[in-house]
């Protein structure tokens, strides 16, 4: 089969599609046949060795955090899942390799595919659903009648955040592009500001929870937003001695987090609020309950529209960094 691999850590965008043997599969594992998988900015951050000290890869490495697809083989000790059966998921950090024709799979990391989207709109949605899922239930533990405020969320974070977001019973204000004001209105945004005529640190004051989807330039401000003893979730401005703590890291990567998250827990300390980063995980159990909440509201995540093959996997890759690509990146097979 044809798989794209990484043969070194590089900051340069060189993939080779090489052709590999389809994996076979343990007792608790499931083969998919890929149908689709979501092309992330997560992909460059695992090709430059970034994230090598939250999770380290053995080449050559197969590439792809994000799929759907049909269930082609199951292992003995599967109950969920038969073959045949439409999946999709965000495939565990440490046994990622989505972008082949077949991947094997753990099942408690995949679920059935929401049956109001194609398998295009099922690779793009995972990611996001399960980053915004672990972020309001574990990170924050918002309750309901709480207020959060995302910064940057008309994208396809903010598609997935907010109908869970209400779901749970939060207040949402979002800031982002005029052209997306009607749809995030229209998916129960309560406040929406236009980030080129708004300033939302003049505008928006004690709220209980941010999520930081633009990165560590914005932080400062996220954080004066945030009323005394509230709490800041970030997907991009960078680890820091909580994350090590939480996530049973040795010693050694508990002091090197600590100094490289410094600037932002003394920043998170002097306005009375606490700081974390989210690194999203697998989970197949969050994934039904955000497949419930994708079907109710018939959410369909954007997805570009130009059609992308393995073959095209550098070209992809390229669209993604340079961050202007409209809608999720899908590589179809």
């Amino acid at each position: 089969m044809k798989a794209a691999q990484i043969s070194r850590y590089s900051k340069q965008i060189d993939v080779d599609v090489n052709e590999i043997s389809v994996p076979s599969i343990k007792a608790n594992e499931v083969r998919v046949k890929v149908k689709a998988a979501a092309v992330n900015p997560l992909e460059m951050l695992i090709m430059s060795g970034s994230i090598r000290l939250i999770q380290d890869y053995k080449f050559p490495q197969t590439l792809g955090n994000e799929i759907s697809g049909i269930v082609d083989q199951v292992g003995a000790a599967v109950s969920e899942f038969k073959k045949g059966d439409s999946v999709y998921g965000r495939l565990p950090a440490s046994q990622i390799g989505g972008f082949a024709d077949y991947v094997a799979v753990n099942a408690q990391a995949i679920w059935h595919m929401p049956q109001n989207l194609d398998f295009d709109q099922a690779a793009a949605a995972p990611l996001t659903g399960l980053t915004a899922y672990q972020a309001f239930h574990e990170e924050l533990r918002a309750q309901s009648g709480e207020t959060v405020f995302i910064p940057g969320g008309s994208g396809s974070f903010g598609q997935m955040a907010v109908p869970i977001a209400k779901a749970m019973g939060l207040k949402v204000i979002v800031s982002g592009s005029g052209r997306a004001k009607e749809e995030m209105l229209a998916m129960g945004v309560d406040t929406y500001l236009n980030y080129k005529t708004e300033n939302y640190w003049e505008l928006v004051s004690d709220v209980d929870y941010v999520i930081d989807t633009l990165g560590a330039n914005e932080i400062e401000r996220e954080l004066s937003v945030l009323r005394p003893g509230g709490k800041l979730v970030s997907l991009k401005a960078g680890p820091n001695k909580q994350f090590a703590v939480s996530n049973h890291f040795s010693w050694w990567k508990q002091l090197l987090f600590s100094l490289v998250g410094s600037k932002i827990d003394k920043l998170a300390k002097k306005s009375d609020v606490e700081y974390r980063f989210i690194f999203v995980r697998a989970d197949g159990n969050q994934l039904r309950e955000i497949t419930k909440i994708i079907e109710e509201n018939d959410i369909k995540p954007a997805v570009n529209p130009r059609e992308f093959k393995i073959q095209d996997i550098n070209e992809a890759l390229n669209l993604v960094r340079k961050g202007s690509a409209n809608g999720k990146v899908i590589i179809k097979f």
